[in-house]
């Protein structure tokens, strides 16, 4: 599956954005989907994951109620909506797919990042 993630730009604090993961493939309905964030200088961290059946969720605390993750299987498309956006939450986002069901193992596929930058 090839991932292609949009939707970043600049934001003011406390705005919001909403990031798009467009998938190619049939298979994607049957992958568990995720986003990543790396911010300057720092390593890549977890930021969301939405199972196949969307039955299942898991966010970082850093974004718990502040963030949503959503899939339309019809579009092949994951989400990620961003509120009460910080200027911490600045970096760059990256979509992930993996075939398995277990949300914090491996992703093989990933995305070209897209840059959240959040202005104070």
């Amino acid at each position: 599956v090839q991932l292609q993630a949009s939707g970043g730009g600049l934001v003011q604090a406390g705005g919001s954005l909403r990031l798009s993961c467009l998938a190619s493939g049939r298979a994607f309905r049957y992958y568990t989907v995720a986003w990543f964030r790396q911010a300057p200088g720092k390593e890549r961290e977890f930021v969301a994951a939405c199972s196949s059946s969307r039955e299942n969720i898991l966010y970082a605390d850093s974004v718990k109620g502040r963030f949503t993750i959503s899939r339309d299987n019809t579009k092949n498309t994951a989400y990620l909506q961003m509120n009460s956006l910080k200027p911490e939450d600045t970096a760059v986002y990256f979509c992930a797919a993996q075939g398995g069901a277990d949300m914090s193992g491996d992703y093989g596929y990933w995305g070209q990042g897209t840059l959240v930058t959040v202005s104070s």
